[in-house]
């Protein structure tokens, strides 16, 4: 998910996708640990997918304080 998409979503729908991606993130990890993912990369897709939600909605945040 790129940034610009992210932009477009409400903030009630960024939270609900950062918790998505985090029970997805849980998962991978745990099915990795017991098997090897076809594609490891997903994980790190996922962990900054992560980071991308958050940081968008601490910028949104930090801008109505002002």
């Amino acid at each position: 998910m790129k940034a610009s998409e992210v932009r477009e979503l409400t903030d009630k729908e960024i939270v609900e996708r950062i918790e998505a991606e985090k029970t997805n993130l849980l998962k991978l990890k745990l099915n990795h640990s017991i098997s090897p993912l076809d594609n490891p990369m997903k994980i790190k897709e996922s962990r900054r997918t992560i980071a991308r939600l958050k940081t968008i909605l601490t910028q949104r945040k930090l801008s109505q304080n002002q």
